[in-house]
């Protein structure tokens, strides 16, 4: 039973898969994190140029 128990603990044949579902969660987080923060500002410039239209053809 002993020998049992040492061999799981040291088998190590999942720890890179463990390793790679780790980096691919923080690319993934890192993605999301820039597309929030770019599509926030996408958003205010195409809004800033919406307005410019509507009062430049307000305006005229």
């Amino acid at each position: 039973m002993v020998a049992l128990w040492n061999a799981f603990w040291n088998d190590e044949s999942g720890q890179d898969l463990a390793e790679y579902a780790l980096l691919i969660a923080l690319i993934a987080l890192v993605v999301i994190a820039a597309v929030t923060l770019l599509g926030q500002n996408i958003n205010t410039v195409f809004t800033n140029i919406a307005n410019a239209l509507t009062g430049a053809a307000g305006g005229s």
